[in-house]
């Protein structure tokens, strides 16, 4: 090997010796010249370590760092089963968690009918493309409320969530807003810049912090800058920097901002309009900076109501003046005519085959989902809306994604759950039923989606399509806000499908939610009903046509009144007293139909409850001699069923549905029909087999219930009663029976239209007015055709039929048309701020209350217009702003002009008084001088009464302004000026008018009094305008001290030019300095005495000495500068009023939304920085009764001393509703707690009202707690049967039940909320209430659940 130098040109070389492998070192003569040969070791062994290769090197590390091994020492065979004292996780030295990728790698998405197949051939395969994007623009669809991503919560809180958790942010919101939200003011107004530049205390306490660091004794470090205007343009220029990160806060912008508010500007003479100009240039600036980046005050939607085509926002300076750009269209009405004729070319791989040919909005729709975009199906009832639903749930499997179905009703959502059992797989959640939570496809109320939503579930990572099905229940009083609460609150990645009968403004509501969830919403539908309906009128056993194809048939209603008075007449006659059909069974059955009746009358359901007599609630009342008598009354309706029925079934109508609006109302009428048996052999057995089945599983006491019995022999006749007195179960075979078709009569109220799915072929309508809870009423509309839509089977009859039942009068032509052809009713915002809405909103970062408000659909119209309010108060802020320049210093013009503003008020309110007052009456005579008021000119006239008389009429001489032309006239002159002025006269009002002078008119007659003038009067004297007018007495301004002599007859009946001359010349010398005389003291001329004007008097006397001690006062300027100054206190009005118009203030629901809030304050429920305290939680625990009391009951231990039967007793109160009932019979100990509670209940009312929330504490107390049942449900709970319990009370079986049901609901809120307050002892009471009333006929499974 070469020669190794070594210091002093000592050389070595190295070798091995021996098979060991030794070193050897050989001094080298400094002389020897290098030679290959001799560098080279004289023994060469191989080598000790293997060569290295990179497959070598990657097991290596592999082996030594990637392969886990275990402590030989921790992990040995002796130490086996040995306890950790110490948590590994915390003495981790690296983060556990993977950090996230930046970027994936996703299939790029094709229309269906643009992918390339694989094969070319049409069945073969399409393979997608596949591109890079970054996580953060997948993650922006399902971020979280909060600015850090939410871990994932434990299994058990996925499908309901938890109170613990922030709900997902919702769709819509503006992502400048949450930069809004993290940053606080001090870090994003430039505050921080200034102390910068110009020095200031060091910072050690963060804006969002109340602690901070102790710096010591470390001192500011003062320091001064001193900025140019000129030099800021083109010191400062902000880098493009694109794609910064939303949370940063770019220090240019804010250190701009600093210079230009520090800026010193060279005032150099004639340079002042620059500077208006650079103001306002800067005004425009800041609100452009705020529409950018909207401040707490503007919502995110002021950027989304005012966007161009595109979806991008159009901001002021991209509008054009011509509108050539337009605003993006949130709604897209229709489809274009090739969907249809093309469909199966657009979707060819569908994700769900139907056996029939799809209609044109149905392809409109299925085309709009494979898009994956939102859509709105209007529709009739039966016309195919539910397959729009089942495409979106087809699409979830698909996707592997979940959809999401919900339903007002929970009959609905049951019955729902067994269509698409067999189809999809599907869940149901409700209140009080959990099944399969873990489906793709989930049924559910949409209450039970609104709680999710607001407690966070992690299920909504994987909701991919929301339906809501019978959209137009958003109309309801008391639900219609949760549809709002659930739109409003879905996040980005949620699409929509609603579902909804014919509206007039579908398209208003949709561009709502288009709007609100910045989405494209597809508007499809058809008003062409499947089935054709025709209504008639059944009166005397006939009937009669009058609407058909939607036009109404005025010749049929024609005919129906012609019958009824060809009856009348005959009554009158003598030819009968009943009309003809009064009965159509012989002589022989009476006595059978008596007795039968009176053994069903023993029934509480069917005929205890008497609402009167069966015609009061038609159109008209019974008016012979028996119009008193029960029986004669139902004796009479029962032979009009029986002769309804026959004459439907001859002509083949039957099933059908007759409404009546009454439970009672139902029961009596299928009791009444007790003779008519519409079933056959094979139906009766069908219709015991079924019955027999679906009561099995109610225990054998349950099974003989008076109602069981009742309705089961009802049913074997073929005659079905629905109503929501009805047991669960019976309600449910009736209604399976009813879609079986061996049901041929069912009596129903309108619950039947609204949630069961079950067609017939004639619909009835018992009567045409309803009771809706606070009054009778005519039936709308909208509900009269979502009933008379059950009338028509599609693919059975060809034409539906619908009958309003007439008794004694025909309806007018105007009230049927208005219900039968009348427009639906519109979809109405029912948004009202609840305690448990705020609540939860106050936890969520994203969404304040007043956001909720802004997009309310109540709201939505309002919120449209601010993009036009917001160019408007950009234009006004850019107008130069005018300046005062005063002679005398510093303008104070201003502080004048409020004070002459000020005095305004308290002049008027002495004038009113004086005007009104009996002691001026003395002082307005003829001669009087006053002040007249003036609507056109820009001065009061000073003016003077030349005639009176005693009903408070004068006659005045006025000056005019210089600026009216000056007009002389005499009683030469009026018929040549005739045309020029009006005709007038004066008048007195008649009421006032004596006898002897009626009026005032121009007259030829001499003398005393007589006017010879025509009024106005107009001309000039002594080189100036005056007019002769008729004035009141509220036309005075005010009356003056002064008085001047004046002749009446020679101004009115003579008309002297000298008069006038001479009067006139007297009150120019009155004003000869150019102000106007005193006017009379109320106090010492007029002798007044009232507080009121005392005190306004006294206020107008100091306002009046500030006046005088301004500089302003006499200054010869003060015209000009008064009129200058209101008008720049006019444009600060406008603009204010602009911007309080675009603020959170000008919302209809704040004020009630500041009283709840001082609400929450005054109970604990959040603190005075709004943070939601343990009682809030609490409360928001409480969805079942009214959150209030059930918070205030539950802190105050109102439960701690009942046992649990007494406890799940009281509780009833929250969740009943049926007003009138029977008083229970209570003991001591349960009537001290109903006591308590109801004193709780008012003491909570008057708290709001002392807020200003319109709440009477009486009645807020009785409409959230209602005891009918609390004494039933104790005897419940503690075991007595249900038979025992429903002889306790008039309550329906059916309304006891679902107030159980409901009941159990409360128990496991009021369980949650114990462990929120950490009240082991109430949790444990509220489980063993719960499970002391789950049990029997209660609780007993739905028949669409389990099936038969």
């Amino acid at each position: 090997m070469d020669p190794i130098v070594a210091t002093k040109e000592l050389s070595f070389r190295v070798g091995f010796s021996g098979h060991s492998g030794h070193l050897r070192i050989e001094p080298l003569s400094t002389v020897e010249r290098s030679s290959p040969i001799r560098s080279l070791p004289d023994f060469i062994l191989p080598p000790a370590f293997p060569k290295e290769t990179p497959e070598t090197i990657k097991n290596y590390i592999e082996e030594t760092y990637l392969q886990p091994r275990l402590d030989p020492d921790e992990f040995s065979p002796e130490k086996v089963g040995r306890q950790w004292d110490f948590d590994w996780f915390e003495m981790a030295k690296v983060s556990l968690d993977p950090s996230p990728p930046r970027s994936v790698v996703v299939p790029t998405w094709v229309l269906p009918f643009e992918r390339p197949k694989k094969d070319g051939a049409a069945g073969g395969t399409w393979e997608p493309d596949s591109r890079q994007v970054d996580v953060s623009e997948l993650n922006v669809e399902t971020q979280e409320s909060g600015s850090q991503p939410r871990v994932p919560g434990p299994a058990k809180d996925f499908v309901r969530g938890s109170i613990n958790n922030r709900p997902f942010r919702p769709g819509g919101l503006d992502d400048s807003q949450s930069i809004d939200r993290i940053l606080p003011d001090a870090a994003s107004n430039g505050e921080w810049v200034h102390e910068v530049l110009n020095g200031g205390p060091a910072q050690f306490i963060s804006p969002i912090l109340k602690q901070g660091l102790d710096l010591g004794d470390l001192k500011e470090y003062p320091n001064s800058w001193t900025v140019y205007e000129n030099q800021s343009s083109s010191s400062f220029k902000t880098s493009p920097i694109e794609n910064l990160s939303e949370l940063s806060v770019q220090f240019d912008d804010l250190f701009k901002k600093a210079w230009e508010e520090d800026a010193i500007e060279s005032v150099e003479d004639g340079q002042s309009p620059k500077a208006e100009s650079i103001k306002s240039e800067a005004q425009v600036r800041e609100l452009e900076a705020i529409s950018i980046a909207p401040a707490p005050g503007i919502s995110a939607l002021d950027e989304i109501l005012s966007l161009e085509s595109g979806g991008f926002s159009l901001s002021s300076d991209q509008a054009t003046d011509g509108g050539a750009q337009k605003k993006e269209a949130w709604v897209v009405v229709g489809g274009r005519e090739d969907i249809s004729l093309r469909f199966h070319d657009l979707v060819p791989d569908m994700a769900l085959d139907f056996p029939f040919e799809l209609d044109t909005f149905q392809k409109e729709a299925i085309y709009h989902l494979e898009k994956g975009d939102s859509v709105f199906v209007a529709a009739h009832t039966s016309a195919g809306k539910t397959v729009v639903a089942e495409y979106a749930f087809a699409l979830a499997t698909k996707h592997c994604t979940r959809a999401v179905y919900t339903a007002p009703i929970k009959t609905i959502s049951n019955q729902k759950y067994r269509d698409f059992c067999g189809k999809f797989d599907v869940g149901l959640l409700t209140g009080d039923v959990s099944l399969r939570p873990e489906a793709s496809c989930l049924i559910m109320t949409t209450e039970i989606l609104r709680s999710m939503l607001y407690r966070g579930a992690d299920i909504i990572r994987d909701i991919e399509w929301v339906i809501f099905d019978e959209v137009h229940y958003v109309n309801d009083i008391e639900r219609g806000v949760v549809w709002e609460e659930v739109i409003i609150m879905l996040p980005r990645h949620i699409n929509i499908v609603l579902l909804s009968a014919t509206v007039p403004n579908t398209i208003e509501f949709a561009d709502w939610i288009g709007r609100t969830k910045q989405k494209r919403i597809h508007v499809t539908g058809t008003a062409k009903r499947p089935v054709p309906l025709e209504h008639c009128i059944f009166y005397s056993g006939e009937l009669y046509k009058i609407c058909e194809s939607e036009i109404f048939l005025s010749h049929g209603l024609k005919s129906a009144k012609d019958a009824c008075k060809k009856k009348s007449l005959s009554v009158v006659g003598g030819a009968g007293g009943s009309h003809a059909g009064a009965s159509v069974a012989n002589d022989g059955t009476k006595n059978r139909k008596l007795e039968s009746f009176n053994r069903n009358k023993q029934n509480k359901h069917s005929g205890s409850q008497n609402l009167g007599n069966f015609s009061g609630t038609s159109w008209g009342n019974q008016k012979n001699g028996e119009g008193h008598n029960n029986w004669g009354s139902r004796r009479s309706d029962a032979s009009l069923w029986l002769l309804l029925i026959n004459r439907l079934s001859k002509k083949s109508l039957l099933p059908v549905v007759i409404f009546c609006f009454s439970k009672n109302r139902c029961d009596k009428s299928a009791d009444s029909i007790y003779s008519i048996d519409l079933t056959s052999s094979s139906e009766k057995s069908e219709i015991r087999i079924f019955c027999d089945k679906a009561f099995s599983r109610l225990k054998g006491s349950d099974r003989s219930l008076p109602q069981i019995v009742r309705v089961q022999g009802l049913l074997r006749r073929g005659i079905g009663v629905h109503h929501a007195g009805l047991l669960p179960i019976v309600k449910e075979v009736v209604e399976m029976l009813f879609c079986r078709g061996v049901i041929k009569v069912l009596f129903s109220t309108e619950t039947f239209a609204m949630g069961v799915n079950a067609p017939a072929r004639t619909v009835v309508f018992d009567t045409l007015r309803k009771f809706d809870g606070k009054e009778f009423r005519q039936l709308l509309p909208g509900e009269y055709t979502q009933m008379a839509g059950r009338a028509g089977r599609r693919g059975l009859d060809k034409i539906g039929t619908v009958i309003v039942m007439c008794r004694e009068e025909i309806p007018e032509e105007k009230d049927l048309k208005h219900v039968i052809v009348g427009t639906a009713t519109k979809l109405e915002s029912q948004f009202r701020l609840t305690y448990i809405m705020i609540l939860h909103l106050l936890r969520v970062e994203e969404l304040k209350v007043e956001d909720m408000l802004k997009r309310s659909f109540a709201e939505f119209h309002a919120q449209k217009k601010l993009p036009e309010k917001q160019q408007l108060l950009m234009r006004k802020l850019a107008q130069p702003t005018r300046t005062i320049e005063c002679i005398k210093g510093e303008a104070t013009i201003e502080e004048y002009y409020d004070l002459y503003a000020e005095a305004e008020k308290p002049s008027n309110q002495i004038s009113e008084a004086v005007m009104q007052s009996s002691a001026i009456q003395q002082f307005l005579v003829p001669g009087r001088v006053v002040i007249v008021k003036s609507q056109s000119a820009k001065d009061h006239l000073l003016g003077v009464i030349v005639k009176a008389n005693m009903n408070r009429q004068y006659i005045a001489l006025v000056l005019m302004p210089d600026s009216l032309p000056a007009q002389s006239s005499s009683s030469g002159d009026l018929e040549k000026k005739k045309q020029d002025l009006p005709q007038g006269y004066f008048m007195v009002p008649k009421s006032k008018r004596g006898l002897e002078n009626d009026y005032y008119s121009p007259s030829t007659r001499k003398g005393s009094g007589l006017v010879n003038i025509r009024l106005p009067h107009a001309g000039a004297a002594a080189g100036i305008s005056y007019e002769v007018r008729g004035v009141d007495a509220k036309d005075f301004l005010c009356v003056c001290s002064k008085k001047i002599k004046l002749d009446s007859g020679r101004l009115l009946d003579e008309v002297s030019n000298v008069a006038y001359s001479q009067t006139v010349q007297q009150l120019l010398d009155i004003k000869s300095d150019g102000k106007y005389p005193p006017a009379l003291d109320p106090l010492k001329d007029l002798k007044l005495k009232d507080v009121n004007l005392v005190e306004a008097y006294k206020n107008l006397t100091d306002i009046s000495l500030k006046m005088v001690a301004n500089k302003c006062h006499g200054c010869i300027k003060l015209g000009e500068h008064l009129k200058l100054a209101a008008e720049i206190k006019k444009h600060k009005e406008e603009v204010n009023n602009l911007k309080f118009q675009m603020s959170d203030e000008a919302l209809q629901q704040m004020p009630d939304f500041q009283g709840r809030i001082d609400v929450l304050k005054e109970i604990g429920c959040i603190n005075s920085d709004l943070v939601v305290q343990m009682k809030g939680r609490v409360a928001c625990e409480m969805n079942s009764g009214e959150e209030l009391i059930c918070t205030e009951c539950l802190f105050e231990n109102q439960l701690d001393s009942l046992e649990p039967e007494e406890a799940v007793a009281l509780m009833s109160a929250f969740v009943f509703q049926q007003k009138n009932t029977s008083e229970p019979s209570l003991t001591p100990k349960l009537s001290m707690a109903k006591k308590r509670l109801y004193e709780t209940a008012i003491r909570l009312g008057q708290l709001q009202a002392q807020f200003r929330l319109q709440i009477d504490p009486e009645e807020y107390a009785r409409d959230n707690l209602k005891f009918g049942l609390v004494e039933v449900v104790y005897e419940w709970a503690k075991g007595t049967p249900f038979a025992d319990i429903c002889e306790l009370t008039d309550v329906p079986e059916g309304m006891i039940v679902r107030t159980i049901v409901r009941l159990d609901e409360t128990c496991r809120e009021f369980k949650n909320a114990a462990a929120i307050m950490g009240n082991s002892a109430l949790h444990k009471k509220m489980e063993t209430a719960s499970n002391a009333i789950k049990r029997d006929i209660v609780f007993a499974a739905s028949l669409y659940i389990t099936g038969l």
